[in-house]
C-alpha cells in the first residue's frame, strides 16, 4: 500500500519532502472542494522541486457533467507531466455520462502521454449530494479505459469513510475493482489509527490531507504529523511482511 498526502503549496510540498516520507504527492486545492483543483503556476512550482523518485497526482476537480471542461482540464494537468490525474465525479448522475466523461479525459491525457495514469474518484457521501454510488465508480473506470478508483468524501464536515461503508463493504470495494485490473484509492478522513484496517481491506493507495492539519484541510500541513503517519505505514507493512515470511 502506498501513501498519498495531497498538499496546496511549493512550501508544504517540501515540507513532505523533507521528511523523509515516501509517498505519492497529490496536488489539490481544498477551497475549490475535495478534488479541487489548483492553479497551472502552483503545480508548475512543486513539479520544479520535485525529485524524480516522488510521484505526484493532480486533481482538475470536482467535476460537473461537462466532459469537454473536464477533457481539457486533464489536458492541462497532463502538460505538468504528473504521474496520475484524478477526476471528481460530483456532478455525474448515471453511468452512461460518468463512462462518456472519463472516456474523454482517457482519451486527451494518453493521447499526450500514455504513461500518465487517470483517476475516477466517487464519494462516499453520494446520497448526500446526489451524486454516483461509488460501488459504480469500478466499471465506470473498466469501460472508460481509466486506471485508478477512488472513494472520498464530497462535504467535510467531521464524516468518515467508516461512517458510510464499513469493512465488508469496502472489502467488496476492492475485490470488484482489482477483478477488472483497476487500482484502489480510499480516502475520506483517514487517520493514522485507520491505516491497519486500510491496508487489511486491500487497498493499493491511503489518501490523507485532514489529519496531517491536524484535522483542518484548509489550514498549514504538520510537519510531524507526516511523520507520524508514516512511522505507522512502515510498522503495518513490518508486521505484514513477518506475518508473511
Amino acid at each position: 500500500m502506498e501513501l498519498l498526502v495531497s498538499v496546496i503549496n511549493e512550501d508544504e510540498a517540501l515540507e513532505v519532502i523533507n521528511s523523509g516520507c515516501h509517498c505519492i504527492i497529490d496536488i489539490k486545492n481544498p477551497k475549490e472542494g475535495s478534488l479541487g483543483a489548483n492553479f497551472p503556476s502552483v503545480i508548475k512550482q512543486i513539479m520544479e522541486i520535485i525529485p524524480r523518485n516522488i510521484q505526484v497526482s493532480a486533481a482538475i476537480g470536482d467535476m460537473p457533467n461537462l466532459p469537454g471542461t473536464a477533457s481539457l482540464a486533464a489536458l492541462g494537468t497532463a502538460t505538468h507531466n504528473v504521474n496520475y490525474v484524478k477526476v471528481g465525479l460530483k456532478g455525474l448522475k448515471t453511468k452512461k455520462d460518468a463512462i462518456y466523461l472519463m472516456e474523454n479525459v482517457v482519451k486527451a491525457v494518453k493521447n499526450f502521454n500514455p504513461s500518465i495514469k487517470v483517476v475516477a474518484a466517487g464519494y462516499a457521501d453520494y446520497a448526500r449530494i446526489g451524486s454516483l454510488n461509488p460501488f459504480d465508480i469500478p466499471e465506470i473506470a473498466h469501460l472508460s479505459g481509466s486506471d485508478i478508483v477512488m472513494i472520498d468524501i464530497a462535504i467535510k464536515d467531521g464524516k468518515r469513510l467508516f461512517d458510510f461503508f464499513d469493512i465488508k463493504d469496502l472489502e467488496e470495494f476492492v475485490r470488484k475493482s482489482h477483478k477488472m485490473g483497476l487500482t484502489v484509492a480510499l480516502a475520506g478522513s483517514l487517520g493514522k489509527d485507520d491505516v491497519e484496517s486500510i491496508f487489511k481491506i486491500g487497498a493499493d493507495v491511503f489518501g490523507v490531507r485532514g489529519y496531517i492539519c491536524n484535522g483542518d484541510r484548509n489550514s498549514r500541513l504538520n510537519k510531524n504529523k507526516v511523520e507520524e503517519l508514516f512511522k505507522e505505514f512502515q510498522r503495518v507493512q513490518k508486521i505484514s511482511l513477518l506475518d508473511k515470511a
